[in-house]
């Protein structure tokens, strides 16, 4: 049972809102939202840590704009007693603590309120044992509906939960983080940058690192000689399609010599030869 006697603490509010910690999701922009907006719901023992800098720059034009709309669920207003508990020791022994699955539980319920089927809303676990997070996933992201992440701390989370709710669990890299807020912040951020109007210029987004399985080609401006280096002559010369052309071949250069995976991948999907020479 979840003891409600001690007062609520009382949050930062975001944006437009003034915001008191709840049982039910922080809705941090519902006064703005534009019908239909994609939406984000982040279960974290850190709410405060939300927007962070996801409410600066294009992201947070967009989230006041009600583009896109962010929810916390406090985690800790479903702990168990009189101190709120959240975790305890790892069955089997060892060091750490682990989050309580009662407890998780409860705030996935939560979060679940309101939310469509898991073709359009997946549930994530932000941990390091997940599959590999890309551009490819983040597109699956943004054309839904929306998301629920849920970040760990400790030594994790009650495997148990993770299993009865079907959460999918996603990694940022072979690291560990003491939590998953900041692996959530950069999930979202490369989620909702691909949300229509968010970037302004959706055009933008076909042509940068991984749109097509390449990294980026090397980008440049003014002024046309620094520190004598000079830009490119071709990128000068106004023929759009020997730009074209070269920035395809700079893209498949870098491609090769730096993400040698990539490169196998990208040219088993369009017949070629993962050996051939890319010097132009």
């Amino acid at each position: 049972m979840i003891d409600d006697a001690t007062p609520p603490k009382k949050q930062k509010s975001h944006g437009r809102l003034s915001v008191q910690a709840s049982l039910t999701p922080r809705d941090l922009m519902a006064d703005m939202r534009v019908a239909g907006a994609w939406r984000a719901k982040v279960i974290t023992l850190f709410p405060d840590a939300f927007p962070g800098v996801l409410g600066l720059s294009l992201t947070g034009k967009a989230l006041d704009l009600g583009l896109w709309a962010l929810e916390t669920v406090d985690l800790r207003g479903f702990g168990i007693g009189k101190h709120k508990n959240v975790d305890d020791t790892p069955a089997g022994g060892g060091a750490g603590m682990v989050l309580r699955a009662d407890v998780v539980g409860a705030a996935l319920d939560a979060a679940a309120v309101g939310t469509p089927g898991r073709a359009d809303w997946p549930v994530i676990y932000l941990s390091p044992r997940g599959k590999p997070f890309d551009q490819a996933m983040a597109h699956r992201f943004a054309a839904g509906q929306g998301m629920t992440l849920l970040c760990g701390r400790f030594e994790g989370v009650d495997e148990r939960v993770l299993q009865h709710y079907g959460v999918e669990e996603v990694s940022l890299g072979d690291f560990v983080l003491t939590g998953g807020e900041i692996a959530a912040t950069a999930l979202l951020d490369a989620t909702v940058r691909l949300i229509p109007r968010v970037l302004g210029n959706q055009t933008s987004t076909e042509e940068e690192s991984f749109s097509d399985g390449l990294l980026e080609f090397p980008q440049f401006t003014k002024p046309s000689r620094w520190n004598g280096l000079e830009i490119p002559e071709i990128l000068q010369s106004g023929h759009h399609g020997n730009i074209a052309n070269w920035r395809q071949a700079m893209a498949e250069r870098l491609t090769k010599e730096r993400r040698p995976d990539l490169w196998r991948a990208y040219c088993a999907r369009h017949g070629r030869d993962p050996v051939e020479d890319q010097e132009q």
